[in-house]
């Protein structure tokens, strides 16, 4: 039995509003994507935008030029000890791989400076590039500089060299974990979408109030009310 007519069919054309709203956002009308889909690429972009520290941590590696590493790798498999060989030998560094270790001796500064110019050339999606250079999958890449990389700081760690350490953990998240996560991705400032960012915000939050009191005038409308 409906009470009060008014506020019961005031909320129910709110809530069908509210249902044509939602089945045109997951419709593709944004350039081919649902208002989700579009939203999300945005804002990837524009965190991605965001999160470049690569200069911060090439400046940081420049410190540590001429410091000498040797450090063992168990890369697990005899595949990505080939590959990772590949990535150290370019960087100019001694390597010998067996099986699945990669032994690695030579200046730390070099190991950055090559990881880095990997990682910039992710960023930026120039994904062929590293292909060229190594033969194989640009993701691979970086995922095996990670891998390396987990691999020579527990090892700095071990050998109480726990300044290089720190600098591999921080080139390892800061530059190639950012990288491979934000690759194809292309980034943007937050000025040049700060419409559409502002307009997604304010309709979030408008939307979600309309939600909540369409539920509120239905109840209403039905006698239903809240007392203590």
């Amino acid at each position: 039995m409906i009470a009060h007519k008014k506020e019961f069919y005031g909320g129910f054309f709110m809530l069908v509003a509210f249902t044509v709203i939602l089945v045109l956002m997951f419709m593709p009308i944004f350039k081919g994507h649902n208002m989700l889909e579009y939203l999300d690429a945005l804002y990837n972009s524009i965190s991605k935008n965001s999160a470049y520290y690569i200069p911060e941590v090439r400046e940081e590696a420049g410190k540590f030029a001429d410091t000498s590493v040797s450090v063992t790798l168990d890369m697990s498999e005899e595949e990505r000890a080939r590959h990772t060989a590949q990535l150290f030998m370019q960087a100019g560094v001694l390597v010998n791989s067996t099986g699945t270790e990669v032994k690695i001796s030579g200046d730390l500064g070099e190991i950055l400076a090559n990881a880095l110019s990997d990682a910039d050339d992710m960023y930026y999606n120039r994904g062929e590039e590293l292909e060229q250079k190594y033969g194989y999958e640009a993701r691979r890449v970086l995922l095996n500089w990670w891998l390396a990389f987990n691999r020579i700081e527990k090892q700095l760690m071990a050998q109480e060299n726990f300044k290089e350490a720190k600098l591999i953990s921080l080139a390892q998240k800061k530059a190639i974990e950012m990288s491979y996560n934000y690759f194809t991705i292309q980034p943007q400032a937050i000025g040049k979408r700060l419409s559409v960012v502002t307009f997604s915000l304010v309709f979030y939050v408008l939307y979600t109030l309309w939600y909540g009191f369409a539920i509120m005038f239905m109840f209403e409308g039905w006698g239903m009310k809240l007392e203590h």
